[in-house]
């Protein structure tokens, strides 16, 4: 075999371990709801892979935006799965949970804001099932969560759960104690829009404040222009900012695999 064809054969074996063949990956989905618990309560999440991956492989948590076990965060789901990874969509409301409208959505999170022993609990379920897929590679795990989920995200990771990254997407930081990002594994993500008037830019600073000072490795990416929930755009620029969110998140995955 000559240079060229050992070349060009590693390019393919590069894109592929990527996950990069989506047409592929999309013919091979499967995805299924998986009941399980947490003290005592019911809680559905929602599974999702690419069939045709063979062997172990890194494994994402994915934390829900207030609106819980919406369509969205079963696309997201699929979304990451695609990208070669194997996808737990965790219930952090409860299987019969389902809030429709602002009010309903902000009276369930709230109820986790205010009991973060609660909160953390949710997560480290979910996070237990994904550890213990078969599928699985436990030594490559990292999180996201969107809106209360990337509050969610931050909680569970300051609990020093074994992750190698954290990303958080149009979330919030209110009611993290000073020095708990000292327990942070991994490196942390933050996509936030610059206007976002549900957690302003004093929540995002005192974040960054609380990892310099814990010297975790972070990175911001800030939006112009974008409120809060960018990832349902509701303009040019939000939809901007979620397509860009969504790069950024694919690289940050790869890189923290070591892909």
């Amino acid at each position: 075999m000559n240079c060229t064809v050992i070349r060009a054969a590693a390019v393919l074996l590069s894109l592929a371990s990527a996950g990069l063949f989506a047409g592929s990956a999309q013919a091979e989905m499967k995805t299924q709801w998986v009941d399980y618990t947490q003290g005592g309560t019911a809680l559905q999440g929602y599974l999702a892979y690419d069939d045709g991956v063979a062997g172990r492989r890194p494994g994402i948590l994915l934390l829900h935006r207030r609106d819980g076990m919406s369509e969205l965060t079963l696309q997201n789901a699929q979304m990451y799965a695609r990208q070669g990874y194997v996808v737990f969509a965790a219930d952090i409301f409860g299987k019969t949970v389902r809030p429709k409208t602002v009010p309903e959505q902000q009276t369930q999170s709230k109820l986790y804001s205010d009991d973060r022993p609660l909160m953390r609990a949710r997560a480290t379920a979910g996070l237990e099932l994904l550890r213990n897929n078969p599928m699985v590679d436990t030594s490559k795990i990292a999180i996201v969560g969107y809106c209360f989920g990337g509050e969610v995200a931050i909680e569970l990771a300051e609990t020093g759960a074994p992750i190698l990254g954290s990303v958080t997407i149009h979330g919030s930081f209110r009611g993290f104690p000073a020095d708990a990002a000292k327990n942070i594994k991994g490196r942390v993500l933050i996509l936030h829009g610059a206007d976002d008037p549900v957690a302003p830019m004093p929540e995002v600073v005192g974040l960054i404040g609380q990892l310099r000072a814990a010297k975790i490795g972070w990175e911001l990416q800030l939006y112009s222009g974008t409120a809060h929930g960018f990832s349902t755009p509701k303009d040019a620029a939000e939809q901007r900012a979620n397509e860009q969110s969504k790069a950024a998140t694919a690289r940050f995955f790869r890189q923290v695999f070591g892909l």
